[in-house]
């Protein structure tokens, strides 16, 4: 079709739209989406949104203080506000597994080493999370199958996967605009696109004064990036924009299953306070977004039933960089008298990274569509992100030069490996070749557990022994020591734990400590960071009063939305 007659359709097709208010089908199909068929309508929906990190007792704060009244709101309207507990590790990959597929076994941390392949997996690569997906999802079906799944780990057999770390490339939200399908784009949605521009705008300004404020108070020793404001403004408005206009248009087409994860929150508060002001400032944004999908649920599919959650907690913690002056992997360098590879992060979490991703797919995605001038400033465009922005790079360890211990640190946990064998050790092999170190880990105030294995039972390491794992061998302060026991036991039972597990020392107050320089952290155990929420529409038979681990919500879903 010639493109003066390409664009003369695509008018029409708006103005059609215009006059008959049905500019959703003209949005939806502009994008290359299409309707969800008769068979999917028919059946029984459900939308998910999960905002990333947000513990049960952090949001009955908000929730006190007026941060949340689309929450406020339903909760008033009948829905049932639920206090759950997610299992070990607190941490997402762990968690999406289960929910989406009901299997979260061997995934230790968001971090760890698999000593036979000397491979370190980490779960923002999505060539990473894909190879994990394809684990824990053999022969079964996804929870979201012929449905949608946003900014998540895990697709969930997803009919539509965007910015979802598992499916990048597949699927791109902007891939199918070209030509006048822009200016269509604003059109049809011009206050949500104004405003979006002029929020994004304000907080672009925001971030790069107290970018530059923080640069001034570190006495200009540091180099000033200003490519982080931008990531921030990405990362918090961009994309929520974005995620809530996709998820408005799958609610107007009926999918059968939508789940969304708003993760802004949990960026901040780990650099933050999980009730700092700029945390707060995020869960507001998120519940304006829950706003404008619940109104589209009402408005044209009524019978589907809207789930929100979080799928762990936060910790507010002390790095222990900060109390001892050394990493956790110099410590052990120090005491196993070896040579240690450890990634842990000495500076400023950087945050936008993944954003950083989608947004680099996204353009591989336009470019094709454009115009010569079009491509060439794309392609400029995509080599100053690159040149500036703080992507993290796989981690380039060179593991034939023969460095024998390996430190995974993700939040309050942490795994260590001794590379003298492929095999797991047991704790008697490590005390015969590391004794300092196994007695300094045992006696360091700030670590909180030791645990390893001996022939084959997971045991805890404390300064008086070693024993099996049982809840009157855990130090004081956990509210469920039985439980807590029975989820370190099965932590330590992964084939890829480390030959030692440490969890970071947590006093009455919930205070943790953390192996990355974070001020809010999660992963391990101790204070809220175990503890999520569950909002469940009224009348749904979901109890989470016995839920231990997010593998028990995957039947639910399957049996109520899939009949199986």
């Amino acid at each position: 079709m010639p493109r003066w007659l390409r664009r003369l359709v695509d008018f029409l097709l708006w103005l059609v739209a215009w006059v008959s208010g049905r500019r959703y089908d003209v949005l939806a199909r502009s994008i290359g989406l299409t309707p969800a068929g008769e068979a999917a309508v028919a059946q029984r929906r459900f939308i998910l949104i999960q905002i990333d990190g947000l513990a049960y007792d952090f949001l009955v704060q908000a929730l006190a203080l007026g941060h949340t009244p689309t929450l406020q709101r339903l909760i008033g309207q009948g829905y049932r506000l639920q206090r759950w507990r997610c299992g070990l590790p607190s941490s997402t990959p762990a968690v999406q597994a289960g929910l989406l597929y009901g299997n979260n076994w061997d995934i230790p941390a968001f971090r760890w080493y698999e000593k036979a392949e000397r491979f370190a997996p980490m779960c923002k690569f999505p060539p990473h999370v894909e190879r994990i997906q394809a684990r824990v999802a053999a022969n079964r079906r996804g929870i979201l199958a012929g449905g949608a799944s946003y900014t998540n780990m895990f697709d969930g057999d997803a009919r539509l996967a965007l910015f979802t770390l598992s499916a990048m490339g597949r699927h791109r939200f902007f891939e199918q605009l070209r030509g006048l399908g822009w200016a269509l784009l604003f059109l049809l949605n011009p206050w949500s696109t104004l405003r979006t521009i002029a929020v994004a705008l304000w907080e672009l300004l925001r971030d790069f004064a107290r970018t530059f404020a923080r640069w001034v108070r570190g006495g200009f020793r540091e180099r000033l990036r200003l490519i982080r404001p931008f990531l921030q403004v990405l990362t918090n408005i961009i994309f929520g924009e974005i995620q809530t206009f996709g998820l408005r248009l799958d609610v107007y087409r009926g999918l059968p299953a939508i789940y969304a994860n708003f993760y802004g929150y949990d960026e901040i508060a780990h650099g933050e306070d999980p009730t700092g002001p700029e945390a707060l400032r995020s869960l507001r944004r998120i519940d304006r977004h829950l706003r404008a999908i619940e109104r589209m649920r009402r408005i044209y599919w009524p019978d589907t039933e809207l789930y929100v959650c979080s799928d762990h907690g936060m910790s507010r913690a002390t790095p222990f960089t900060v109390r001892n002056g050394q990493t956790l992997g110099e410590f052990v360098a120090t005491h196993a008298q070896a040579s240690v590879l450890t990634d842990e992060p000495n500076a400023e979490p950087d945050r936008g990274s993944q954003e950083l991703n989608f947004l680099l797919d996204e353009l591989d995605g336009i470019e094709s569509h454009l115009s010569r001038r079009g491509q060439r400033l794309v392609q400029a465009l995509r080599r100053w992100l690159l040149r500036r922005a703080p992507v993290e790079p796989e981690t380039p360890w060179d593991f034939d030069r023969g460095g024998d211990v390996i430190v995974r640190g993700s939040g309050s946990l942490a795994h260590v490996y001794f590379n003298v064998t492929p095999e797991p050790m047991d704790v008697s092999e490590i005390a015969i070749l590391y004794g300092d170190l196994l007695d300094a880990l045992a006696h360091h105030p700030d670590i909180g557990l030791v645990l390893g294995r001996e022939n084959g039972r997971p045991v805890v390491v404390t300064s008086n022994g070693t024993g099996d794992m049982m809840a009157d061998r855990l130090p004081r302060g956990l509210a469920e020591p039985e439980q807590v026991a029975a989820d370190l036991a099965r932590l330590v039972s992964f084939p890829h734990s480390g030959d030692l597990v440490l969890l970071g020392a947590w006093n009455a107050e919930g205070r943790i400590v953390t192996f990355e320089d974070q001020a809010a952290a999660h992963g391990g155990i101790g204070g809220p960071q175990e503890y999520p929420f569950f909002l469940t529409p009224p009348g749904v038979p979901l109890d989470l009063s016995t839920v231990v681990n997010a593998c028990q919500l995957y039947p639910y879903f399957m049996e109520r939305y899939h009949q199986t």
